[in-house]
């Protein structure tokens, strides 16, 4: 049996150039060799969501299928969080097929840079429907400004991209991302001063 001469020096590679690598050459191998760094951490996001070993044992080998998809479509500056993200969106969208009229929330892949090192606490908006006082939010939502409301029902609610809400609101992707940044803060103020 031969070896394959590029396996050993994909192990050498760091994240950036194994990434850069796939999308120069779309080698399979290459892109199998960055998922397997974090394919432990995946499971653990998907057996967080669904508390089911095969479940999540499926949903894993499903999330590298979706990779090979999603991938081409964004410019992805931090692969770890990219892939939480993308992780968690999965497992969302399974459990909205079964939780039909819930609000489940996708996360920002910005704030989610440090999550498979250390979970950080959540934003109460980043958080699946049962855990938040959506009455209270539903409240705190209707006090932000006009463009920071569009925004956050946009992508929270309707779970649009970034491209797309800057193309159903006519607006540059610096000042959406800037709107759900300061819209997620007014809201952690708002929704802190009701607990309070």
């Amino acid at each position: 049996m031969q070896l394959n001469p590029f396996r050993h020096k994909n192990k050498e590679k760091s994240e950036e150039e194994l990434l850069a690598d796939y999308l120069a050459n779309k080698d399979m191998n290459v892109l199998g060799e960055l998922y397997k760094r974090y394919m432990h951490l995946v499971y653990g996001v998907c057996l967080k969501y669904f508390k089911e070993r095969e479940k999540s044992q499926d949903a894993v080998i499903q999330i590298f299928e979706k990779l090979i998809i999603e991938i081409e479509k964004h410019e992805i500056r931090n692969f770890k969080s990219w892939l939480y993200v993308v992780a968690k969106n999965h497992c969302l969208m399974e459990l909205r097929k079964t939780k039909a009229g819930k609000i489940i929330s996708i996360a920002d892949e910005n704030e989610m840079a440090a999550f498979m090192e250390n979970e950080s606490e959540l934003h109460p908006i980043d958080r699946e429907a049962d855990e938040i006082d959506e009455q209270a939010l539903s409240d705190c939502i209707e006090r932000l400004k006009n463009e920071q409301k569009s925004c956050i029902r946009l992508f929270y609610y309707e779970n649009k991209s970034y491209r797309e809400i800057c193309t159903a609101l006519k607006l540059e992707e610096k000042k959406v991302k800037s709107f759900i940044q300061n819209g997620k803060r007014n809201l952690k103020i708002c929704l802190e001063s009701k607990n309070a």
